[in-house]
């Protein structure tokens, strides 16, 4: 490159990676004296406008994110023929580097820098940028071990190893997800996806998926169960694998609801997501036991006293079961049912002295060495419940969080002792980050610890704007309304767009918008020219003018009297009063006419 310095501020030093796109340069800003990364689209790309006004549109959206896990992006511009965007200049090594010469990564080392990457996605996500590109070689790994996501927005459309057709973008094809693939809209569900693509190539060292083409690996990433990481590295356990899979889901709802749930999930710091990280298919999940509470003692165990002494509280057996009658044996003799009727009529006996008091005495004889008996009361029995002192009702009442913003409820929950649970949802009507809804029912009694489960806005439903260059018109207003946004139909000529199709859009496909917002199509007449606006003007002035117009021909004039022009009184002398193509096709002024028509004019004759 033979210029050094964009826009007397931002001097290249030298080239630092190039990819299908464009080359990044490291250089210096010398107005703030800082290292800055310099991309520079190549020369053939600043050809396409649609690309330009993506280019610009995503590096400014880009430039809004400011996030310990996002490259920043400082300025974009122009410098003559050179568009350019300076970013933050990182020191470290990309995770593909890192991959090639290390994997498999120790797992804790892995599962950090995900969970780093799905907290940078999920701030590009809050403001509606979706990245569709997340790949090891778009991540920085500085040398502390600190991830930082590169390359919003050039990515979304135009990628190295990316396939493309007519209305469909593709993604990198090595961790493209299944809607993608599709040619289907891409959310924040893709990058997941792809997160998760990463993350199996990081405990595993090779790659889901494998083919002979692009192509192919595209259709295994729709169609094909992706092999159990546990099968190339055993140290994997079964829950960081069953997490794997389930980013990987072929169904964009079963995987984690957003990439902040996804980080939750990586490091375990909810008790939510540890109970659902490790459901997975065939893996059966005990539920936990119901939370206690801190301050009230765990339930004694039968036979083992609460504070470890010796209880003097009567222990009341298990209920037994009934035996199981032994066999029958034959040939016993009526001596053994003799004995038995014996044995039973002197306990009967005995029970019947003991109920008339006849042994009363003797115990009185006998004194304190021995007592009576006392009956011992189970205990279950009501009568005991009278002489139990009453467990305290520590549950506590649930607030109302609507309309609250997200920082806001979980303070009030947490000084409620409660576990705030965030889920997010679009909505036109509410503010970004307040409270829509609530799970649990304000004035509910919960018991300390217990979730609380309530959803927040991330504003208006963002949708990305289909690509329908070069599609029939027809199909294009289909596929745009099918998102939920509106069409706008502008007509002009095109010598290499054929008629009824379309020509560009803006926004440019890829692009997100809000729903209901208008996209504007420019739709193919073919390769037409307009008729200028020569009927009204005099025959010379017609002539020239004609004779200007690429595309057309004059080939006759034709003078009309009075007997051919009615209302010829109405005209002046050498008048056009009419135009017509060859063969007898009325023309007006400004329609549109097939390119190398040839033209009849009607004049008034100037000597009837």
């Amino acid at each position: 490159m033979q210029q050094k310095v964009l826009d007397g501020r931002y001097e290249l030093e030298r080239k630092i990676g190039e990819g299908g796109m464009a080359r990044v340069y490291i250089g210096r800003d010398l107005r703030l004296n800082r290292r800055v990364a310099v991309k520079i689209p190549h020369p053939h790309i600043i050809a396409d406008s649609d690309f330009l006004s993506r280019f610009r549109h995503e590096a400014q959206a880009a430039a809004m994110l400011t996030h310990p896990n996002l490259v920043d992006v400082y300025d974009v511009g122009q410098d003559g023929d050179i568009h350019y965007i300076v970013m933050e200049y990182v020191e470290g090594t990309d995770l593909k580097t890192l991959i090639n010469r290390e994997a498999p990564l120790p797992i804790a080392r892995a599962l950090a820098i995900a969970e780093q990457i799905a907290r940078g996605l999920h701030a590009a996500h809050r403001v509606g940028l979706v990245h569709r590109d997340v790949k090891p070689q778009n991540v920085i790994v500085t040398p502390d071990g600190f991830a930082r996501i590169t390359d919003f927005g050039v990515a979304k459309s135009h990628l190295s190893t990316a396939l493309t057709e007519t209305g469909v973008s593709f993604g990198t094809v090595d961790y493209i997800s299944p809607e993608q693939a599709q040619g289907l809209p891409a959310g924040p569900q893709a990058d997941i996806y792809a997160l998760g693509v990463v993350l199996y190539e990081m405990l595993t060292g090779r790659l889901p998926f494998s083919g002979n083409n692009a192509v192919a690996v595209a259709m295994k990433h729709v169609a094909e169960v992706p092999p159990p990481p546990r099968t190339f590295n055993r140290q994997i356990p079964p829950h960081i694998e069953a997490l794997v899979l389930r980013a990987m889901a072929k169904d964009p709802a079963q995987r984690p609801r957003s990439a902040e749930e996804f980080a939750r999930l990586l490091t375990g710091v909810s008790q939510l997501g540890e109970q659902e990280t490790v459901m997975g298919p065939g893996v059966n999940v005990r539920p936990p036991s119901p939370a206690r509470p801190a301050n009230v003692p765990p339930t004694p165990q039968p036979g083992r006293p609460a504070n470890g002494g010796t209880s003097r509280t009567p222990i009341i057996p298990p209920h037994r079961t009934t035996p199981a009658r032994a066999p029958r044996q034959e040939g016993v003799g009526c001596g053994v049912f003799l004995v038995g009727m014996l044995i039973l009529g002197g306990v009967l006996g005995m029970i019947v002295l003991f109920s008339s008091g006849v042994f009363g005495g003797l115990f009185d004889w006998i004194g304190g060495s021995v007592q009576r008996p006392t009956s011992v009361v189970p205990t279950e029995s009501p009568t005991a419940t009278a002489e139990i002192t009453p467990t305290p009702d520590l549950r506590v009442s649930v607030p109302s969080l609507i309309g609250l913003t997200d920082g806001a409820a979980q303070d009030q929950l947490r000084q409620f002792e409660l576990s705030p649970v965030v889920r997010e949802a679009n909505n036109a009507d509410v503010p970004i980050r307040q409270v829509i809804s609530q799970d649990v029912a304000a004035g509910t009694l919960l018991l300390p610890g217990e979730p609380v489960i309530y959803t927040v806005s991330l504003g208006p439903l963002q949708v990305t704007v289909p690509n329908v260059t070069n599609s029939r018109v027809n199909v294009a207003r289909q596929q745009i309304e099918a998102v939920g946004l509106q069409v706008e139909l502008i007509e002009q000529p095109s010598t290499s767009v054929d008629a009824g199709f379309i020509i560009s859009q803006s926004p440019s496909a890829g692009l997100n918008e809000i729903q209901g917002a208008t996209v504007t199509l420019r739709v193919s007449l073919g390769d037409v020219v307009r008729f200028p606006n020569v009927i009204g003007l005099q025959r010379a002035d017609a002539e020239a003018i004609l004779g200007n117009t690429l595309g057309l021909e004059l080939i006759f004039v034709d003078e009309q009297g009075p007997d051919r022009l009615p209302g010829f009184t109405d005209y002046a002398p050498n008048e056009v009063v009419s135009a017509a193509i060859d063969g007898g096709t009325g023309v007006v002024n400004g329609e549109f006419i097939p390119r190398g028509s040839r033209i009849v004019l009607g004049v008034r004759d100037p000597e009837p």
